[in-house]
């Protein structure tokens, strides 16, 4: 058993209170190649490993210490706690840089073990975080499918779980993390195309991290997944836009920085998560744009903005340091996940507009409205973030009908033909 490490200044919540903040971590040597480190925060600090090898350390920020809170022994750790961790780390650490899986592995391979590279990989290749994939994942295929050797999964396997993710109720929140469901609506027609969308969507999850696990020669072949096909006809475009009256309401109902927010959004179709990364220095004012550098599709675009949006950003960015957020709160932080939801409901109420209508509708509103007023479905798609117009045809093609049908009478052949005959329509005749 290594021995455990006595540290006057980090053993204990007390002795790290009195520590200065500073930008580099405090730093207590385990073993010849291994530091335990410690980064104070406004809320509480983080434990670190730093492994040194070829001549270069490697961190990790693995748990959060225990000075807020007692330790847990998973998440939130004590120092002697921490030590332990972070020899852990420190091993996967130096598996990694092996080419090696990060924790040895005994036994056959299975679902669970797929799901899990599946989601550590996730980590570093997507920009959102993966907590909607991880319970996805958890609460929905390791319950049935975990347990199978990856050798014996057969297709059927796949098929009877979609069958029965389709039957199930939604789940709603609860508070002891325990399964429970919302009592089904007898009358809701729609909502067996809707159970259907939500298992598409678990299958969409269940095959990429089968495909993971194809990619790394874990098993030989795909054919116990690739061959099921999820239900088809059950996506539909969303309908539900703000008509430009309701927009301005909406806008006239919010104070402060939720007005703000909310004009961005109906002004530049960019998602709230967008929206709140941006910086100051992220507006040129040069050429009427926004940069758009953390995307959900992980690709940065320049969102181009008319009078009345560049107007918003000039007056929002005036005199202000280029680093800081552009978008703030009435406190002057930064916007976080959630932070605008109780006053855009409160909006919404003042206004009228159903309460189910959600900020993200505002992205929907600005493709809507700019399609209606004829802009081509690929510079909407740009504006947006899309590689191409699949995803706007499909939610907003219906709305680019007036645009066809106006630019074919404008731009298709006219011939002069003369009539052979005097026949004609009796209304043509009398003009």
């Amino acid at each position: 058993m290594a021995r455990k490490i006595r540290s006057t200044i980090l053993d204990t919540p007390s002795a790290r209170s009195k520590l200065g903040a500073r930008g580099k971590p405090y730093w207590v040597q385990l073993d010849r190649n291994l530091h335990l480190g410690y980064r104070k925060g406004k809320n509480g600090g983080r434990w670190l490993a730093r492994r040194y090898e070829d001549g270069k350390y490697d961190h990790r920020t693995f748990a959060t210490a225990d000075d807020r809170g007692p330790a847990d022994g998973l998440n939130v750790l004590d120092f002697f706690q921490a030590q332990s961790k972070a020899r852990e780390v420190a091993t996967q650490m130096a598996r990694e840089a092996a080419g090696l899986d990060p924790v040895e592995r005994h036994g056959p391979y299975t679902v669970a073990d797929a799901c899990r590279d599946y989601l550590n990989e996730y980590v570093y290749t997507h920009t959102r975080t993966p907590d909607e994939t991880k319970r996805m994942i958890e609460v929905d295929i390791l319950p049935d499918l975990g347990s199978i050797e990856l050798s014996k999964l057969t297709k059927a396997h796949g098929e009877r779980w979609l069958k029965k993710q389709a039957k199930m109720p939604p789940r709603v929140r609860s508070k002891n993390g325990k399964p429970k469901f919302r009592k089904p609506d007898p009358h809701d027609v729609d909502a067996t195309r809707r159970r259907r969308v939500t298992a598409n969507r678990k299958l969409t999850t269940y095959k990429a991290a089968l495909n993971h696990a194809y990619r790394n020669e874990r098993i030989d072949d795909d054919k116990a997944w690739r061959a099921i096909k999820p239900f088809p006809k059950v996506n539909r475009s969303r309908h539900r836009y703000l008509e430009s009256a309701e927009a301005q309401r909406l806008i006239n109902a919010c104070n402060g920085a939720l007005r703000d927010l909310v004009s961005a959004a109906l002004l530049t179709g960019a998602r709230y998560s967008e929206l709140a990364a941006l910086n100051v220095h992220d507006f040129d004012k040069q050429n009427g744009s926004l940069y758009i550098h953390n995307s959900k599709s992980g690709h940065a675009r320049h969102v181009h903005l008319n009078e009345p949006a560049v107007a918003l950003f000039e007056r929002l960015t005036a005199g202000r340091d280029r680093d800081a957020p552009l978008l703030r709160r009435d406190d002057g932080l930064r916007w976080g996940r959630s932070h605008h939801m109780r006053a855009y409901k409160a909006a919404l109420a003042r206004t009228g507009i159903e309460k189910t209508f959600t900020f993200h509708g505002l992205r929907h509103t600005y493709a809507s409205l700019a399609i209606r007023e004829s802009a081509p479905l690929i510079v909407v798609a740009h504006q947006l973030g899309h590689r191409d117009t699949k995803m706007v045809e499909h939610h907003y093609g219906h709305l680019a009908q007036t645009y066809v049908a106006d630019t074919i009478r404008k731009t298709s052949p006219r011939f002069d033909i003369q009539a052979d005959d005097n026949v004609f329509p009796i209304e043509r005749a009398r003009q």
